[in-house]
């Protein structure tokens, strides 16, 4: 396993908002989670990014504990996290942007390197990358952000709610880049989705959550899109 929470306790002061939680990320695998809203679910990726510190349990990332770790040493050690709503430098062009993403990266040949590999994967912000990123469109805008997290070449990459405010058809096509993402790199993802329909598309595994609880886990996703009665009780 690449991560794993054990029995993780974690709030914003004295509101507790994780109650036990407790689930793996294989390595090499988009792992989505799924839920209402307030289920935890934001909460539980800042917990691992080191956003907020756990009161309670353990995260291991590579066998070792980060739960007292700083963000930027997650960073450091491989742990890259796409915000909800991407917060992409909308002054900035699209290559700095990108280039933001690689300040860790010792050389020009290393950046140089991820560029191509972002390049290849999101062939539009390579149109685009001398582009003011506050000019792209709100589906680009989500490919660059994840484009910047990927800068580093994480093992793992946390991405919350990428489609939110999307069109469709949009959505459709950052799913399927989020996928070949996982293809191409080999890294591992955690996808907090509310659109359900599309992120099982492209799951390896899926894990509910519900008032700060692991409440199911599911290792084929397409089963879920055929219980209704799951959905009813879990994703309404």
């Amino acid at each position: 396993m690449l991560l794993e929470l054990k029995d993780v306790e974690a709030g914003y002061g004295k509101k507790r908002v994780l109650s036990g939680v407790s689930f793996a990320v294989r390595e090499r695998e988009l792992l989505a989670m799924v839920g209402p809203n307030g289920a935890g679910k934001t909460t539980t990726l800042r917990v691992i990014s080191g956003q907020i510190h756990p009161v309670g349990g353990a995260i291991l990332f590579d066998q070792e504990e980060i739960g007292h770790r700083a963000a930027f040493e997650n960073v450091r050690g491989g742990i890259s996290m796409v915000p909800q709503g991407g917060k992409i430098f909308k002054p900035l062009t699209v290559l700095e942007n990108l280039e933001m993403g690689g300040y860790l990266l010792k050389s020009r040949e290393d950046i140089g390197k991820s560029l191509e590999q972002i390049y290849n994967l999101f062939p539009i912000l390579k149109e685009r990358k001398f582009q003011l990123a506050s000019t792209l469109s709100g589906g680009e805008q989500q490919m660059l952000a994840v484009g910047r997290g990927l800068m580093l070449r994480p093992k793992l990459l946390l991405l919350d709610e990428p489609s939110l405010g999307l069109a469709p058809i949009i959505l459709r096509d950052l799913m399927r880049a989020i996928f070949n993402v996982k293809e191409e790199i080999k890294n591992s993802i955690i996808i907090v989705e509310q659109n359900v329909n599309e992120v099982l598309k492209i799951a390896d595994r899926v894990y509910g959550m519900k008032l700060g609880k692991i409440v199911f886990h599911e290792e084929i996703p397409e089963k879920l899109l055929k219980d209704e009665k799951l959905r009813k009780a879990y994703l309404a």
